[in-house]
């Protein structure tokens, strides 16, 4: 049920390392913001600007209440599948998955339960100051500091993200880093929108200055949850083992965090990281990830789940392209898969269970 797409010798390692661990991972869930996530047309994770400004919040808070009579952030309706918050809360709740969603840097209230970190919303891309360098370096320390506090508690990490228009800011910082990404990006469209981001990325990437550091690059071009992750995951890896659930933002992060270790001469743990995403993702047409994760040298898993036999339409959407990964859904699968030993039909009958719950509460997953 799990699949290796890149880095064969570590992935393969890291998972039998993980197989079947007597403790459960905690999941972590990096929430974050980035103003060029209100373009028109950059995503589908949220059919208009204003759905999309709340569209990590509302994943968040599905993550932490679950099914519930109100939400505060209700999730946004999609044109065709459902979020991926589903997948994840089903695996979250069937496994019991510790849980912690962090606040990098959000445009509206955050909930009671989520832990701030003291960012703010990166501005669009284009304008070449995302960040000041000043909430890079805070947003860093927090990452690293909860790192070093997570990986002692329990014995691996899944570190998640939710930042709509995030593969765009993904492209920019492999691109800064040195990592050519052009049309390789993953996308909640159908049909990857790769023109689009690079018409954007070119405009980001002429203010940064040649030879510029990291915490430069992902001041100019990036988004608050990237620099978070990174940190959390380069300082995690010196104890524990850390699956980085996404796809082309993790591998942007994968890509930093490697390059910050470089630069500040810090330990780097080859084997101890690698990313986690979904056979949607990996089989898109649209896009490359493989080829990504090999030009970043990133070991890459994927879970074989498959919806083609789930009762919901909403979630047979996933094998039509849409959707295809985020809120570590991908990663919460490769750890049921790990943990449980699950099969495919066991995986989807408890995804669809909570589809059932969410109809039955009045909760709507796809648009009318």
């Amino acid at each position: 049920m799990i699949g290796i797409g890149a880095g064969e010798s570590i992935a393969r390692a890291w998972s039998d390392r993980h197989c079947q661990h007597q403790d459960p991972p905690a999941l972590v869930c990096v929430l974050g913001f980035t103003e060029t996530a209100l373009i028109p047309g950059i995503s589908a994770a949220g059919q208009t600007p204003s759905d999309r400004r709340i569209t990590a919040l509302a994943d968040g808070e599905f993550l932490l209440r679950g099914i519930q009579p109100h939400y505060h952030y209700p999730l946004p309706p999609l044109t065709a599948g459902a979020s991926p918050s589903l997948i994840s809360r089903a695996l979250i709740e069937a496994l019991e998955l510790p849980l912690y969603v962090f606040d990098a840097g959000l445009p509206l209230p955050r909930l009671p339960e989520m832990i701030h970190l003291g960012g703010t919303p990166a501005r669009c891309l284009t304008t070449g100051q995302a960040m000041t360098t000043q909430t890079v370096a805070h947003l860093w320390e927090q990452g690293w500091s909860w790192g070093a506090q997570l990986s002692s508690e329990y014995p691996w990490l899944i570190l998640a993200e939710c930042v709509v228009g995030g593969t765009t800011t993904a492209l920019a910082l492999c691109e800064s880093l040195g990592i050519v990404a052009r049309d390789c990006v993953g996308s909640s469209h159908r049909q990857s929108n790769h023109e689009q981001k690079w018409q954007l990325v070119q405009r980001g990437l002429a203010h940064l200055p040649a030879e510029a550091d990291p915490f430069t690059c992902v001041a100019a071009i990036g988004d608050p949850m990237q620099v978070v992750v990174a940190a959390m995951a380069l300082r995690a890896s010196q104890t524990c083992g850390v699956l980085l659930a996404g796809g082309s933002q993790m591998i942007a992060v994968y890509a930093l965090a490697r390059s910050v270790a470089h630069w500040r001469r810090l330990p780097w743990c080859l084997n101890q990281i690698v990313v986690g995403t979904t056979r949607w993702l990996v089989e898109d047409p649209t896009a490359q990830i493989q080829r990504l994760a090999e030009r970043a040298q990133c070991p890459l898993l994927y879970t074989q789940l498959d919806f083609s036999l789930s009762r919901h339409p909403a979630l047979r959407a996933y094998e039509q392209g849409f959707v295809k990964e985020g809120v570590g859904a991908g990663g919460c699968a490769i750890a049921a898969h790990l943990l449980a030993g699950w099969s495919n039909s066991e995986m989807v009958n408890i995804i669809d269970r909570l589809g059932d719950r969410y109809h039955a509460s009045g909760g709507s997953l796809i648009a009318n």
